[in-house]
């Protein structure tokens, strides 16, 4: 792009979100186009269609504007080499929905994010695109979950009756073991992250059946006890304040054992789900001011930043993370310089 007869290069924050996302939308292609050739139900194909047309337009997007930067274009992923499209039915497509609907919301936060920090013109527009488009995705997805029956609501709290001010530490600290009930915030972050727990258990689980390497066999049935886990203290904390937990989705995986994805497609998208987790887990400390939430979130963030790290060790062993935009390393040129 020029701008008053000048050449503007892309930033470092506009170059890493395009390079994330076109890894994010090449998976999602594989992912998308395997559900769409499974799918039944004449409802749902429509959301999967606009979906995968979106993930398309934006590898298209992106690969031109890489290449009139003169910067490469990422490997990431293809049907041909990441997805058997002949391969059974892994998920049901009430779980396909569902999974559809989980990352929009997911979208809208990553697009918000990136028209923040993006400065030039087009890829603000760009983003701001993106952004409309994936809020449509998400209503859609979700009116028909609703209209489904299969969307599941957070709980309701009591109407409040005046306003009211905090008077003691209690509020914030626990003393001789007595809690106050939890606020809406915790509440609110409690059942999104045990809800977004089970749907990553669902999908751990057909990878779990479909995966080919031993290795990442055993990193995603750790996952699922680290899964498993957080949604038994979420629930827990729930059912302190005696609020309801939402049901799990082992039901809507199907007992097919056929390579399905590609074990590095399944290990890039698993990293994902970390990395948001993680994010997701530093949102709810940032608002749970009881102490035993908090305590509890830093502990489960931990343990899962070291999952992170077996994923990646995984993922270098076989060649399969690649290596995102870096700056320059000055003392390595020098060194080579001085080597001629």
């Amino acid at each position: 792009m020029e701008e008053k007869g000048q050449q503007i290069r892309l930033t470092s924050g506009e170059l890493a979100q395009l390079w994330i996302q076109y890894l994010n939308d090449s998976s999602s292609i594989c992912v998308l186009s395997f559900f769409l050739e499974k799918a039944e139900d004449e409802e749902i194909k429509p959301i999967i269609q606009f979906a995968l047309k979106l993930s398309k337009s934006h590898i298209e997007k992106i690969t031109s504007i890489l290449t009139e930067e003169k910067n490469v274009v990422p490997y990431g992923f293809s049907i041909k080499e990441d997805v058997d499209l002949s391969a059974p039915r892994l998920y049901s497509d009430s779980f396909v929905l569902n999974f559809i609907n989980q990352m929009a919301k997911i979208g809208l936060t990553s697009y918000a994010g990136s028209i923040a920090i993006s400065v030039r013109e087009d890829i603000r527009n760009y983003y701001m695109e993106c952004l409309d488009e994936t809020m449509r995705l998400h209503k859609e997805s979700t009116d028909l979950l609703l209209s489904k029956g299969l969307f599941i609501r957070s709980p309701s709290l009591p109407n409040l009756e005046k306003v009211e001010f905090v008077k003691k530490q209690w509020f914030m600290l626990d003393v001789f073991g007595e809690k106050r009930p939890l606020t809406a915030a915790e509440v609110d972050n409690l059942f999104a992250n045990l809800q977004r727990n089970a749907l990553g258990i669902a999908t751990l689980t057909g990878f779990s059946q479909v995966a080919h390497d031993k290795d990442v066999k055993q990193f995603f049935l750790k996952g699922l006890e680290i899964g498993n886990k957080h949604i038994r203290l979420f629930r827990s904390k729930l059912e302190e304040s005696k609020l309801p937990a939402p049901m799990g989705w082992d039901s809507e995986i199907t007992n097919s054992t056929v390579n399905t994805f590609s074990d590095k497609l399944m290990m890039f998208f698993t990293s994902g789900l970390i990395t948001l987790s993680v994010g997701y887990y530093g949102t709810a400390i940032s608002q749970s001011p009881r102490g035993d939430i908090s305590a509890m979130y830093n502990r489960l963030s931990l343990e899962v930043q070291l999952y992170a790290e077996d994923g990646a060790n995984i993922m270098i062993k076989n060649g399969w993370l690649e290596q995102p935009p870096l700056a320059s390393d000055r003392d390595e040129l020098i060194r080579k310089k001085n080597q001629l």
